[in-house]
């Protein structure tokens, strides 16, 4: 759609630049003009408009959550997460750093965690995020998600992991001394492997 409405704009742009280097007819009237004064400064607010219209709408069905399959909970702490498995008994647990070790050459420094968040592929899974001391920011790039940990309030996002593997983050609010040592890993499963491990 914005595309279609940049394509119009650089179309009639460069139809105007071409027929002002060839056209060597100068109009005296054209010189002062405030119709088209006031044409070139009506016109672009109105293509705004046409832009923003679908970009809105787009942008509140995308924080609305239909029908997840899962819901975990995430708290932030100083200095790392807490995870609950709202739809299970008693599933909950702490995710500390893992201390660097050189001899492993798998791990990743400062990524990796004791406990890893698993989660079922091709599920749409909601996360609940919020923090117990002062602001966080649970955030995992290669999923496009950030949500911000804010005591006493509930943020939440949705996701859907298409293939199976490891994905990382780390806190990205600057929360404290060590908010940097706040990894969170998030491991995805096959559903099968995902009911096994949650049993």
């Amino acid at each position: 759609h914005t595309l279609m409405i940049i394509t119009m704009i650089l179309a009639m742009v460069l139809y105007f630049m071409a027929s002002m280097i060839i056209n060597e007819l100068v109009d005296r009237y054209m010189l002062e003009g405030q119709t088209i004064e006031l044409m070139w400064t009506i016109a672009p607010a109105v293509i705004l408009l046409f832009i923003t219209t679908p970009s809105l709408r787009l942008l509140y069905l995308m924080d609305e959550i239909h029908n997840p399959i899962m819901t975990i909970k995430t708290i932030g702490h100083q200095w790392y997460w807490s995870y609950e498995y709202s739809d299970f008994v008693n599933v909950e647990f702490d995710s500390y750093m893992t201390p660097y070790e050189s001899d492993n050459k798998s791990m990743f420094r400062l990524l990796e965690t004791d406990n890893h968040v698993t989660l079922p592929m091709h599920s749409f899974i909601r996360i609940i995020v919020t923090a117990a001391d002062v602001l966080h920011s649970w955030t995992i790039p290669s999923l496009g998600i950030k949500a911000d940990a804010t005591p006493g309030r509930l943020n939440q996002s949705s996701f859907m992991i298409n293939r199976p593997g490891l994905l990382y983050g780390q806190c990205s609010e600057i929360c404290g001394a060590n908010h940097s040592f706040m990894p969170i890993v998030i491991e995805s499963v096959s559903t099968e492997s995902f009911i096994e491990w949650i049993k």
